[in-house]
């Protein structure tokens, strides 16, 4: 449409940042009005019921555009379930034939569909390959595990513990994959402060592209690209054993749950301009120093949003998701975690003045092993040996007398 009238150029830059939001962004006005609805976490609990069951050891979950959601299991098949027709009798993908499970913790670590699954059925898989457990990421056709294409791999033989596993598409665009330390204990090969290794770290490469032999590019503004004897594909480092991270999908934000050692277990939230970032592991665990030697003078440590003690019946954050979804809009905006082991739900939510306000709002079944979201952005959760997929609610409560939070 033309105009008559020329407009101040102040003016016509705020115009185009508001179109340009409007295609950008997710479809978020009624999310944004939930956002302006949300109560405190004190008044908040989560309800779970078990709506499948007979899972092997199911460890990641995933939401499709047509409703299913996919269940990662241990051994290496992938499951099916719609809210409709339940689980799928036979497994939709069968990798077994290529993953090391000779340890408690090894196994196919996660799953992710491309952005474009509904034309091409592409999945992106992180799994311990055979025959020495090297920490592996991958995509595949879900129809035709024959055309697996291995992507990037990490050695990770001594150990079989400290995997990580996590994959995930940002807003950007880019493919993000958590990775773990190596194992055992005590960062055996100082390997969260060194940036010649891609353990513990979570890297970011361009799976759209391919350059020279690789299958993937690199990022130009990756962070460490132009660093000497750092490996370009890190965008984050100084991890422990990430086992779950999330993107937020309305802001792009990363929230990682990294599970630590026997003191802390920490919860950190990374904005897209924090590449680089270092959050902290061997020098620190959480918060506090774990290892004075591996802490450098000068170095800048990225605390945790939120931590919890490794007591009390706790041992191991299964990190979450940010709740999106649209039945309960008092918990928009809301930060979602569990325990392996104590099952306690912790809630994390950015304040609007800085900082964050955290509470502990129930209890998920036993041995929760992942949380996702279906298409609507509402929540599941796995647990881990019993085999059961359990869907979420939040439900409002009166809050603990005197304004406290109660533990659940």
């Amino acid at each position: 449409m033309s105009r008559r009238r020329r407009r101040p150029a102040t003016m016509l830059a705020g115009l185009l940042v508001l179109v340009l939001s409007a295609f950008l962004l997710p479809s978020v006005s009624a999310a944004g009005a939930s956002h302006a609805r949300a109560v405190p976490l004190a008044e908040l609990t989560v309800v779970s019921e078990r709506v499948a069951s007979g899972l092997r050891r199911p460890i990641a979950i995933t939401g499709l555009p047509d409703g299913r959601m996919l269940i990662a299991e241990k051994d290496g098949t992938v499951r099916s379930y719609h809210p409709d027709t339940g689980l799928a009798a036979e497994p939709v993908l069968d990798l077994t034939a290529r993953i090391d499970t000779s340890d408690n913790e090894r196994g196919l670590l996660g799953i992710t569909p491309a952005p474009n699954f509904a034309r091409t059925g592409i999945l992106y898989v992180a799994y311990t390959s055979l025959p020495a457990g090297a920490l592996t990421l991958a995509r595949v056709p879900i129809s035709a595990p024959e055309r697996l294409q291995v992507l990037l791999t990490q050695e990770h033989a001594e150990y079989g513990n400290h995997n990580g596993g996590q994959v995930a598409f940002g807003r950007d665009g880019y493919l993000y994959w958590s990775t773990g330390d190596g194992g055992h204990a005590n960062d055996p090969f100082k390997a969260g402060q060194n940036l010649g290794t891609l353990l513990g770290k979570i890297v970011r490469i361009d799976v759209n592209r391919t350059c020279g032999a690789k299958p993937y590019c690199v990022p130009s503004n990756n962070p460490f690209v132009r660093v000497q004897g750092a490996r370009p594909e890190i965008w984050l480092y100084g991890l422990r054993n990430p086992w779950r991270f999330s993107v937020d999908p309305v802001d792009g934000s990363l929230w990682i749950g990294d599970v630590g050692q026997g003191l802390v277990e920490e919860i950190n939230h990374i904005r897209p301009w924090q590449g680089g970032a270092n959050l902290g592991w061997s020098c620190r665990e959480g918060t506090p120093v774990f290892d004075p030697l591996q802490c450098r003078p000068g170095v800048r440590y990225t605390d945790p949003v939120f931590e919890y003690d490794h007591y009390n019946d706790n041992c191991s954050v299964t990190g979450g998701v940010v709740y999106r979804g649209t039945r309960t809009p008092e918990a928009w905006g809301t930060y979602v975690a569990s325990d392996y082991c104590s099952t306690r739900v912790f809630a994390v939510r950015p304040k609007s003045d800085g900082g964050y306000e955290s509470a502990t709002i129930g209890n998920f079944p036993t041995q929760p092993t992942a949380i996702g979201t279906d298409v609507h952005g509402e929540l599941y959760v796995l647990s881990d040996l019993p085999g059961w997929l359990n869907r979420v609610r939040f439900e409002r409560i009166q809050p603990a007398a005197g304004g406290g939070v109660a533990n659940r």
